[in-house]
């Protein structure tokens, strides 16, 4: 095998072998837990600027199939593997993990430590990294990775969001694969009772199809689109959704969605949720190596449940209020301009906040997935509660 180098920017060096497309590749350098749902991890736009680790030790051993794409491309800047299967089992599988890679020219690397990647990670916090298949000098690469642009301050939503306005109508359903492998343009879709306009800051399709799957009628617009074009489309609600980088770098949708607090139900997850905060005026801060993975505990506080959840961020919204140790783990409200929020949701890993609703106006955020893509579906009622917000709108 041909042998390939990760150097992070301050200095660590792994020696692995080359995997993927040959070349060499610059971003963060993040690692996921989730143990399967790698083809969804590689086409998530929020993943764009960033290297992917993967925890799980061995990946690939199912293929890749293009009914489990969640965007039109793979956006991460590279990807790390303890070991690549060399073979795929699964009747669903169209190609290979490798020939996946290959086919989007993604430059990645396979036989390194990860754990040790990680726990380094953990550690030292996420940072740039350089992988490369033709430079091997871990002293060069590293000087490399310390002059790149870090991901704070950075606008990546622009270079993922739709160019035009779109309908999108296609639910889960349409992901029944049939024996004769008809395309997702083939298969049924659903009607609809409320129309949705979505802000595309990298938006996974199954986020449009878990909207679809509770009747709404869809209109995917780009992350620049402004308010007046917004509420010339006559939504019954809003979207905010998913999408890669600084959340205070994208300015121009905080703008929007702040003229448009209290015009119609809002949902955000992910990035919607960090813009939904920046609009009502709260701040957002880099955590540490970030919540990625499908398998991270959240309560509701509001319940006492915990959920199992799907995330992939590295920021988080600060709350306006002093943080105490023990109150973290109740509902608090706090004051916005459009009347009292509350928080309901926090990360039973680090306490952060990851959810939070409108008690004054119909307003509901989390920091997390709920479409579960991948992932489980502990978390998959909330798009019924944003229904819920459109049709107490619509009976008022």
């Amino acid at each position: 095998m041909k042998p390939a180098v990760l150097a992070l920017a301050d200095g660590t060096v792994f020696t692995g072998e080359a995997l993927g497309f040959e070349g060499e590749t610059i971003g963060e350098v993040v690692f996921n837990t989730a143990m399967t749902g790698y083809q969804e991890i590689l086409t998530d736009p929020s993943y764009k600027g960033q290297i992917v680790l993967m925890t799980s030790t061995q990946i690939g051993n199912y293929g890749v199939t293009p009914d489990d794409d969640e965007s039109r491309r793979i956006w991460a800047e590279g990807y790390i593997v303890r070991e690549a299967s060399k073979r795929m089992s699964n009747w669903r599988g169209r190609q290979s993990l490798e020939e996946f890679l290959l086919q989007h020219k993604v430059v990645s690397i396979q036989g390194i430590d990860t754990r040790a990647v990680t726990s380094h990670i953990r550690e030292k916090g996420s940072q740039m990294g350089v992988i490369s298949h033709v430079d091997l000098d871990g002293v060069s690469l590293a000087a490399k990775a310390q002059i790149a642009p870090p991901i704070v301050g950075r606008d990546l939503v622009k270079e993922v969001t739709c160019a035009a306005s779109y309908p999108w109508s296609m639910g889960s359903a349409a992901l029944s694969s049939d024996t004769n492998g008809s395309s997702l343009s083939e298969r049924a879709t659903h009607s609809s009772s409320y129309k949705v306009v979505v802000m595309d800051f990298g938006v996974k399709h199954h986020i449009l199809r878990s909207l679809v799957d509770i009747g709404c009628q869809v209109q995917v617009v780009p992350a620049s689109t402004s308010a007046e074009d917004i509420r010339k489309l006559h939504p019954d609600g809003l979207f905010l959704s998913n999408g890669p980088g600084d959340p205070e770098a994208v300015s121009y949708a905080v703008k929007a969605v702040k003229a448009l607090l209290g015009w119609r139900p809002i949902f955000g997850i992910c990035l919607g949720h960090q813009i939904l905060g920046l609009a009502l005026g709260l701040s957002t801060h880099k955590l540490t190596f970030g919540h990625h993975g499908a398998n991270h505990p959240v309560m509701d506080l509001r319940t006492r449940k915990t959920e199992i959840t799907s995330q992939n961020h590295n920021f988080a919204v600060t709350l306006p209020h002093k943080e105490h140790k023990e109150a973290i783990w109740t509902t608090q409200g706090f004051d916005t301009p459009i009347g009292r929020m509350e928080v309901t949701h926090r990360s039973l890993n680090d306490g952060c906040c990851e959810g939070m609703v409108g008690l004054d106006s119909p307003i509901l955020s989390v920091q997390y997935h709920p479409e579960a893509s991948p992932g489980p579906h502990d978390s998959s009622y909330l798009f019924q509660q944003f229904v819920d917000m459109m049709k107490g709108r619509q009976n008022a």
